[in-house]
């Protein structure tokens, strides 16, 4: 005896487990009942709640041996990055000096500010690089333009030599080498992730106290050439670090475009990248000119005005960790906002200064509070995408963006300054960067409100 599949799926049986099912008399049934189970199951498909596409990541391990060691990596990556950027200052103060190159402050500062451009800009080309695997080329050539440059730094006597040796070629290896110590750290961490971008972000801090205090160490001893080939040597030992052990845990399903046109359709996004930006405008004021601020006021001696952007750069290891880490509990934004408004009071203060005593404080204030434009975008960035397969685009476009303030704060600082007739206009320069952190402050706020409306006790 045979029995229909579909009779026996839409309507109740009445036989035994033993007996067989009695013939169907009617065949002309059989499809029709068929098309009622066939139906009736797609209507409960149709019916089911839709899931979310899956996390391209998986499940992070957040924590572990092996997610550790890129923290260690990415602290080796912004040590020879954001550290060799903070350390920019140093060499202003020796350029202004015109031991070396005769040129206005202006000119100088394009060095510095061409080369935080490019580590920023850098993020356009590396980004879909490492989005298709080639993580340890990525390391390798960015590693070796980092060393190459200061190598053909330490040749150089004219101007345009120095732009071309430490702005652009040292610039884009540090680009190439940013975006991986950004970008990888989120496939390895989630809940910790402002703790884990907060401690390899130190790594900046340490270069711009390390590098700084090497370089006017054995300036006298045995000349800049060979004192900025000993900085090359630094950077290739600690460049092993992540050539070595740094590893690309997952990829996205496919590599990120150049450009996610979905970004100019999401406001918050872009008045956050906009915030960004003119907060760097009123950091890089700070950055550049501070250690040469002492010295032409007579504030500090040429010894101490080397020792102050090591101090602001100490103090900015604890802004660029404990901040991250608290952010992870309160939220990021709830940081990243009163950090800005209390750099932008900071910038003001500058005008008050009368002392080494307060320039030495003013330092250590702004480097702790600094801390936030450093390490905490980042995170912000990721918090602000909501496709995780896109963050590699969205911070490669942001970072882009945010560049332009190192161009604004460097050489523009630097115009501002120098235009008040025979002598600098430090006033001027300073009101500059406290109004530009006092408008970034303004556009966090209205990013925290449109993501959390007007509650305050909220994480966000």
């Amino acid at each position: 005896m045979t029995h229909s599949k579909g009779s026996s799926e839409s309507l109740p049986s009445t036989t035994s487990p033993t007996e067989k099912a009695p013939v169907v008399p009617n065949e002309q049934a059989t499809p029709n009942t068929d098309a009622v189970a066939i139906n009736t199951e797609k209507d409960v498909e149709a019916a089911a709640p839709k899931q979310p596409p899956p996390n391209f990541m998986g499940i992070v391990p957040n924590g572990g041996l092996q997610a550790w060691l890129q923290v260690a990596a990415g602290f080796a990556l912004f040590f020879n990055t954001w550290g060799i950027l903070n350390t920019f200052g140093v060499f202003q103060t020796y350029y202004e000096s015109g031991v070396l190159i005769h040129a206005s402050s202006s000119n100088i500062s394009w060095v510095g500010a061409i080369q935080s451009y490019c580590v920023l800009l850098m993020g356009f080309l590396s980004g879909p690089i490492f989005d298709r695997g080639y993580l340890r080329p990525l390391l390798c050539v960015g590693s070796f333009l980092v060393v190459f440059g200061f190598m053909m730094l330490s040749l150089c006597h004219t101007f345009w030599q120095v732009l071309l040796a430490q702005g652009f070629c040292i610039g884009i290896g540090s680009g190439l080498l940013f975006v991986p110590a950004v970008a990888i750290l989120p496939t390895y961490f989630n809940t910790k992730l402002g703790l884990a971008i907060g401690l390899a972000a130190s790594g900046s801090s340490m270069g711009g106290i390390i590098y700084p205090i090497v370089f006017y160490r054995l300036l006298d001893q045995i000349g800049f050439g060979w004192s900025v080939r000993v900085l090359g040597f630094l950077a290739l030992a600690t460049l092993l670090i992540p050539i070595f052990v740094m590893k690309q845990r997952v990829k996205p399903p496919r590599a990120r475009a150049l450009i996610d046109t979905t970004v100019f359709r999401d406001i918050p996004f872009m008045i956050f990248t906009v915030a960004a930006m003119i907060g760097f405008i009123g950091l890089y004021t700070v950055l550049f000119y501070l250690s040469f601020f002492g010295q032409t006021q007579g504030y500090t001696d040429a010894s101490m005005s080397f020792y102050i952007v090591p101090i602001l750069n100490a103090a900015s290891v604890f802004g660029r960790t404990l901040p991250n880490a608290l952010s992870d509990k309160t939220g990021s934004f709830n940081i990243i906002l009163p950090g800005a408004a209390v750099c932008s009071i900071l910038i003001f203060c500058m005008i008050a200064v009368d002392g080494l005593g307060s320039i030495i404080v003013l330092a250590i204030l702004f480097g702790f509070f600094s801390g936030v434009f450093i390490a905490l975008p980042p995170v912000c960035l990721v918090a602000l995408t909501t496709d995780k397969s896109k963050i590699g685009s969205r911070i490669g476009m942001a970072f882009g963006f945010i560049g332009f303030g190192t161009l604004a704060g460097g050489p523009g600082g630097g115009d501002i300054l120098q235009n008040y007739g025979d002598s600098l206009n430090w006033t001027g320069l300073w009101v500059y960067g406290g109004v530009s952190c006092a408008v970034a402050t303004v556009l966090f706020a209205v990013v925290r409100t449109m993501k959390a409306g007007g509650k305050l006790m909220v994480k966000v």
